[in-house]
């Protein structure tokens, strides 16, 4: 039987409290229509680290969300560019049907070459109808195709109240999706660091090949106004009403906002930013286990070294509202000592993260590197270096 060492390290932290016109929804307290008024016909406000909900409007609601629809094209392209299947400088050839989307365009020419940067950009920063289809059809072959591959990732995303029929958000009868689904997938988008090299630009050029060249302004009026924001995307048609999915960090915390079917372009980014300060004036975000910070040093039996750092395996944050008072308790229970050989990822422990004597979250911790065994030649030399 394995002897174990507890410490417990008790983190005090804080949680809401159910009273007046807050509804107590897990650990935090959920905003009403009480504390944010809305006209758009959906909304949802999520933060990004717990994944907790802040603030809920018909999140599930399935609604034509325009161009938001671009946001699964956008996650796509990148997971591509991170598996190495394309780079910046690639070139795509255009085709007539790409070229002739019109809409929210950025006027490619067809049947010449553009970079996958440059059609990438057009989309996150201008929401250009002809890049997505050009970028459909490069990994594709055609838009058809690559809409199955789109509704395939919302459903591996856990995207439920989502089905696409394109890849642009042009209107269409079975196109749908929802608030909480947009969220879902703007936080694996925020993961992509290549993504935010262009979704922070206000302005910007597109060279067409031929010379001429086409403005590019962002979209997300909030990168500009809004302290925080730096990615997001818009969304409107006739049909769908004025739409936005936005996110912003501030200190420690970031969150996602998301509003469907405003009345109005100045709506949507009003009720946004006021999602966005709700969120950032009455939260925190607590890191209740660090990943990146040692938890214990461990002597090493029979090893090349004589001790070793553990970590957590992964990081584990709540969302608490201000002015509140509760606590978890953080233990850490590990083996007294790590026995050559062990490998990267090999389990020493676990932190348990408790409230209320329940268990809410088990974290394994391990060793980050490889430990080789001592030769028996070492341990010979080395108990003969102890007399």
């Amino acid at each position: 039987m394995k002897k174990f060492s507890i410490s417990c390290v008790l983190c005090i932290i804080t949680l809401a409290i159910c009273c007046g016109s807050m509804q107590c929804f897990g650990s935090v307290a959920l905003a009403t229509n009480a504390d944010v008024d809305f006209e758009s016909k959906s909304a949802f406000l999520m933060e990004v680290a717990s994944g907790e909900t802040l603030f809920a409007k018909d999140e599930t609601k399935h609604l034509p969300v325009a161009s938001m629809v671009k946001m699964m094209t956008i996650l796509i392209a990148l997971e591509e560019y991170d598996l190495g299947n394309v780079t910046l400088d690639t070139p795509i050839t255009t085709t007539e049907n790409a070229s002739s989307m019109g809409g929210s365009q950025v006027f490619l020419d067809p049947y010449v070459d553009y970079t996958f940067e440059d059609l990438l950009k057009s989309v996150i920063m201008a929401s250009a109808n002809d890049a997505s289809v050009a970028l459909a059809e490069y990994f594709n072959g055609n838009e058809n195709a690559f809409t199955n591959r789109m509704n395939r990732r919302a459903k591996e995303l856990g995207m439920t109240d989502t089905h696409y029929s394109n890849c642009t958000g042009l209107p269409s009868a079975e196109q749908y999706s929802s608030a909480k689904d947009s969220a879902i997938l703007l936080k694996e988008i925020l993961k992509h660091g290549l993504y935010h090299n262009y979704s922070t630009i206000w302005m910007d050029e597109l060279v067409h090949p031929s010379g001429r060249t086409t403005e590019l302004v962002n979209t997300n009026r909030l990168i500009r106004y809004f302290e925080g924001c730096d990615g997001g995307k818009t969304g409107s048609t006739n049909e769908a009403g004025c739409c936005l999915c936005a996110s912003a960090k501030r200190d420690d915390m970031r969150l996602i906002s998301v509003v469907v079917g405003a009345p109005n372009s100045k709506t949507r980014f009003n009720e946004s930013a006021n999602l966005l300060n709700y969120g950032f004036t009455n939260f925190v975000s607590e890191k209740l286990v660090d990943s990146s910070v040692a938890i214990k040093n461990l002597p090493v039996f029979k090893g090349k070294v004589e001790s070793v750092d553990v970590f957590a395996n992964e990081d584990f944050a709540r969302v608490v509202k201000k002015a509140s008072q509760s606590g978890y308790e953080v233990c850490i229970e590990t083996d007294e000592r790590v026995k050559a050989p062990t490998k990267a990822g090999d389990v020493v422990g676990n932190a348990v993260v408790t409230k209320n004597g329940e268990v809410i979250k088990t974290i394994p911790i391990v060793v980050k590197e490889d430990i080789k065994h001592m030769s028996l030649f070492e341990t010979a030399k080395e108990i003969a270096g102890k007399w």
